[in-house]
């Protein structure tokens, strides 16, 4: 019995690797719609052909990182590993049974020093115009949020730092309209105004501490609600209604989703055609309110619970007399414009004497001059519009696609393709692997739905074939 064992064993058998792979494998779907042609002609100038040994095959190596992506494998280590005893990974490298896979070592450095920084945003890009081309892509309703990635770094080993506070995106077009409004009511502009120590500092802010990882630098201390604090990044991320990611910006994870905002919406809307802009509470701000009307867009935001005191007159119990540029409290009182401050916040006063024996002076929360001070924002206007249009029909229909489109991405890209926590360290590098792991997501679903949409009429037509005449139907 022995002896049987070892001749079966050392029996030569020849394998048909292409038989093997099932015709409906994801890999077979993929093969289908990629092409790999400018992929050589963009990195041919990274080798040499006439120097040294032959370098392995760069569409070998983006196709390794592919197969990471798709299958959710956490590590190219773990990928080297798995593509070595799976059938349909080596049928897809174009390797035989007895082929050696190239070294994950080899993958890696090939992405971190020999291929060009901008190699993972041109793969991103081909594959979601190829998507495009198809029309399959509906950017006319684009959803934008952002989730956070557990970073590699202990949450034990950091150092505290004074840091500049970084200048806001619009703070030079608000500090000019401010000045502006001001200048009518006849006071100094913010700039020439000696008793505002800040208004020094260019950067518009002062220091404020930060809690910097000895680890990985880059990343930022999150925490939020019951989650424990950790170091993270998060990738600010947009897709459309169809659930294709558009656009991502990685961030560190203590960077506010309304500050990002600007980068990850210029870059969307600038490469598509965009009618409704979808984002949660996060991004209800004035000046995210205002660029999106301004660019002749739609911004489709939440309701926002009221948190002031509730036994104090709410803000929409004040009218807003435009002519006058003044509001009137509940009791008839008119309350005037006299500044506005440096941050874009118009103040109104009341009167004292005509206050001063107010019944309700308690509960609109005048001091005990009789004197109210009511607060609006110098863009408030376009806040007030977006309240209007949250309460359409159109708005609401919208608005209840985020669980079927951005929250649905960021729960296949944690669950299935291993985005919960990353391995690598520094921006940059994350950065590349979370556009290849979006890239990844969007030729899933690219080769899927090509498949898909080659393969029905294929069935119909043999449905169609199977009678002699039309069916009939009623």
């Amino acid at each position: 019995m022995e002896q049987w064992r070892k001749d079966a064993r050392s029996e030569a058998i020849i394998v048909d690797l292409e038989a093997l792979v099932p015709a409906d494998h994801l890999l077979r779907k993929i093969e289908k719609v990629m092409d790999y042609e400018w992929l050589y002609e963009r990195l041919d100038p990274y080798y040499c052909h006439d120097n040294g040994r032959p370098g392995t095959d760069p569409v070998v190596l983006i196709k390794m990182v592919l197969i990471q992506h798709l299958f959710g494998i956490p590590s190219l280590r773990q990928t080297y590993q798995r593509i070595q005893d799976t059938l349909s990974y080596r049928w897809f490298l174009g390797y035989g049974l007895l082929d050696e896979i190239p070294h994950f070592a080899t993958v890696s450095y090939a992405f971190c020093k020999r291929f060009p920084e901008e190699l993972t945003q041109e793969i991103f890009e081909h594959i979601l115009n190829k998507a495009l081309n198809n029309r399959m892509v509906d950017p006319s309703v684009i959803f934008i949020d952002g989730t956070h990635i557990k970073a590699s770094a202990n949450k034990k080993k950091f150092q505290k730092e004074q840091v500049k506070k970084a200048a806001k995106v619009y703070s030079g077009q608000l500090r000019r309209e401010v000045d502006a409004e001001r200048e009518k009511l006849g006071k100094k502009p913010i700039a020439d105004d000696k008793d505002d120590m800040d208004s020094q500092d260019p950067s518009g802010g002062g220091t404020t501490e930060k809690t910097v990882s000895t680890t990985d630098p880059d990343s930022g201390m999150f925490v939020k609600g019951e989650h424990e604090r950790q170091f993270a990044y998060e990738a600010h991320t947009a897709c459309d209604n169809r659930g294709f990611v558009l656009g991502v910006e990685v961030t560190a994870g203590n960077i506010h989703d309304s500050v990002a905002w600007d980068s990850i919406y210029d870059a969307v809307t600038s490469k598509y055609e965009v009618q409704f802009v979808t984002m949660d509470a996060g991004y209800k701000t004035p000046w995210i309110a205002k660029k999106t009307f301004d660019d002749g867009k739609v911004p489709i935001l939440p309701y926002t619970r009221y948190k002031g005191s509730q036994e104090r007159y709410k803000p929409w119990e004040y009218t807003y007399d435009p002519v006058n540029d003044a509001y009137i409290c509940p009791r008839g009182e008119r309350l005037r414009h006299t500044t506005t401050d440096r941050d874009g916040k118009r103040i109104y006063r009341s009167t004292p004497k005509r206050c001063v024996g107010c019944p309700c002076k308690a509960k609109c929360g005048a001091n005990e001059k009789g004197q109210k001070v009511y607060t609006a924002h110098i863009w408030q206007e376009y806040l007030n519009l977006v309240e209007q249009i949250r309460k359409t029909e159109r708005a609401k229909r919208i608005y209840a696609q985020r669980k079927e489109t951005i929250e649905r991405v960021f729960a296949d890209a944690k669950e299935k393709h291993a985005m919960r926590y990353t391995h690598h360290r520094g921006l940059a590098a994350v950065t590349r692997w979370v556009r290849l792991k979006y890239a990844a997501m969007n030729l899933k679903k690219l080769a899927k739905w090509s498949w898909n949409n080659s393969i029905f009429p294929q069935i119909w037509l043999l449905i169609l074939q199977k009678y002699d005449k039309a069916p009939v139907f009623v």
